[in-house]
């Protein structure tokens, strides 16, 4: 855990990555990128082959984003600037690629690119309330558990008016659409470790593939197949920009500043 003085980007140019704070978890899958706030304690963790690139802002531009973890679309502007800024000459500080004046114009390029994106809906809050965890901690551990919510309730001693109260008023969502992104997310996950669609989709829960395709198509906007697709092309791409990185572009996901 660690949090920054300064706000930061973090990029998936492949793999998948989660953000945990202390308000939820940010789900990054490839040509996503995530937004953490100044001061928000936090951690990363990656998941499968994962090409992680991490920009601070300036406070004068970190005020334009918002003030809360969010998850963005990258343009392909978006992503260019991004993979131009943690380039390979870039960590170099004795030469790098980029002038300040000119790594100054990219970031403010980087930032009107996000005002203009719409945040993705990949953000699953953190529940406080002792019920509302204890069902997160079941979902958590088996993410195909198909109980009903008074069927959870009835196991932790909680009526289901009870909890869906609860689950609008703390994380303001359904019971049912917090499930539906706790499972995507490990979706996503089993997709970067090469599983396929019929597999993923029994594993976290569906009764189908086709209804696992219909919900992840709407929270991720494609469908599995063509995410995989993309996935792989976007890691080729990153890596042909950035040659110097071994094995596809690994960086360690500690959460730490790249360029130091």
């Amino acid at each position: 855990m660690q949090s920054h003085a300064r706000g930061h980007l973090v990029y998936a140019a492949g793999g998948v990555l989660a953000v945990h704070t202390e308000s939820g978890t940010s789900i990054v899958p490839a040509n996503r990128v995530a937004w953490t706030p100044a001061g928000f304690t936090h951690y990363h963790r990656a998941h499968g082959d994962t090409d992680m690139r991490i920009v601070f802002l300036a406070p004068s531009l970190a005020r334009l984003l918002p003030g809360h973890p969010a998850v963005f679309l990258a343009s392909g502007l978006a992503r260019e600037v991004l993979l131009a800024l943690t380039g390979p000459r870039d960590r170099d500080a004795a030469a790098p690629e980029y002038s300040r004046s000119a790594r100054s114009r990219l970031h403010r390029v980087l930032v009107e690119e996000l005002r203009e994106a719409h945040e993705q809906p990949l953000h699953l809050p953190e529940p406080r309330d002792d019920r509302l965890q204890a069902i997160a901690r079941m979902l958590y551990e088996k993410p195909a558990d198909n109980s009903t919510l008074a069927e959870l309730g009835k196991a932790i001693g909680a009526s289901t008016r009870t909890l869906s109260r609860l689950f609008r008023d703390e994380l303001g969502m359904t019971f049912y659409e917090w499930r539906t992104q706790l499972r995507v997310y490990h979706a996503l996950v089993l997709l970067a470790d090469g599983h396929d669609t019929t597999q993923t989709a029994y594993a976290c829960g569906w009764a189908n593939p086709s209804g696992f395709i219909a919900a992840f198509t709407e929270i991720i906007g494609t469908t599995p197949g063509r995410y995989r697709t993309g996935r792989r092309s976007t890691a080729r791409a990153s890596q042909r920009l950035d040659p110097s990185r071994p094995g596809g572009g690994r960086l360690e996901p500690d959460g730490s500043d790249p360029t130091g």
